[in-house]
This record gives structure tokens, sequence and C-alpha cells, in this order.
């Protein structure tokens, strides 16, 4: 027969496996959900930019630049031209400078876009972007570029579907 032990040798005794479960403290559990929300909310919230959406300038060669071993060079199909005077063109100003949206909107007219007004603009935007109807996608990037603008999206409500609209948040070069 085994021999007896108190209550208090058997606890004393107690195996290395047997572990009592430990809850963290409130304020633990609060950073972990606020580190998590945080995570959460930067991911919901940063921009979307994709190639799509990113105006970049295309490279240019000179025929200088081109290996001499090519004998035939095959013609590249050029991109089509944009009428810029047909394409109406809003400029926005979401930033504190003051006659921002009336110089990029002259400088868009010199340029032959067909400008058919400027105002202030009411919300947050994160960048000066240029806003397109479906029709005119190619039209934004070249507009982006003629501004020097980095980044074109979908226009959005309550933006007209007939027209480019470019929305300021500060000076771009060039624009005086």
């Amino acid at each position: 027969m085994a021999p007896r032990t108190s209550g208090r040798a058997r606890r004393r005794a107690r195996r290395p496996d047997q572990r009592g479960l430990v809850f963290p403290s409130p304020v633990m559990i609060l950073s972990i959900v606020a580190v998590a929300m945080a995570g959460v909310a930067w991911v919901a919230t940063r921009p979307h930019d994709t190639p799509d959406h990113v105006a970049t300038p295309t490279a240019q060669h000179s025929p200088s630049s081109t290996p001499s071993h090519h004998k035939r060079q095959h013609p590249v199909p050029k991109a089509p031209v944009i009428d810029r005077s047909k394409v109406l063109v809003e400029v926005f100003n979401n930033s504190q400078v003051t006659g921002l949206a009336a110089r990029v909107g002259s400088r868009a007219s010199r340029l032959g876009w067909q400008m058919v007004g400027t105002d202030d603009w009411y919300g947050t935007i994160p960048a000066s972007t240029v806003y397109y109807p479906p029709q005119l996608a190619k039209a934004a990037r070249q507009l982006a570029l003629d501004l020097g603008i980095h980044r074109t999206m979908p226009a959005v409500s309550p933006m007209r579907l007939d027209r480019l609209t470019v929305i300021l948040t500060g000076p771009l070069a060039g624009s005086g």
C-alpha cells in the first residue's frame, strides 16, 4: 500500500506539466486590440495606386542609343494623339495656396486643354490628382504628365463624367 501524504505535501509534489492558467492584464489585452485595429485601419485607408493609376513618362530613345547590330528596325505603332482642345478640364484648389487653381488652369489652357472652370474643392484628397471618366483615361494620363501630377483616378460623385477633374493639394512644379 502506498504511503499517504497530506494535501499540503501533494501540492508541493505537483508534477511539472501541471500549470495554472494566467490571464493577461486588461492593459495588455487593450494594447493588442489597439495595435490590431490600427493595422486594419492602415491597410483600409492607404491609397491603392496601381501602375494603371500612376502617370509615368515614357522613355525616349534617340537613334544613336540603339545598338548598331540591329540591321532591321520594325516600326513601332504610335499611341493615338490626344486632341487636347476637345477635352474639357476643370481645376479645383484643395490647398491653402490662393489662386493655385487659376494658375494651373491657365497653364493647362496654354498647353491646349479646353478649360471650363476653376474653383475650390472641399474634402480630403491625399495628393494632387487627375480624375477621369472611363472614356477619358488616356487623356487623363496625358494631362497628368503635362501638369506634373503623379496620380490619376477614376471620377467619383459629384464629378461630371464628360470632363477631366483636377484637384490640387499643393503647388506643382512650374505652376508659378
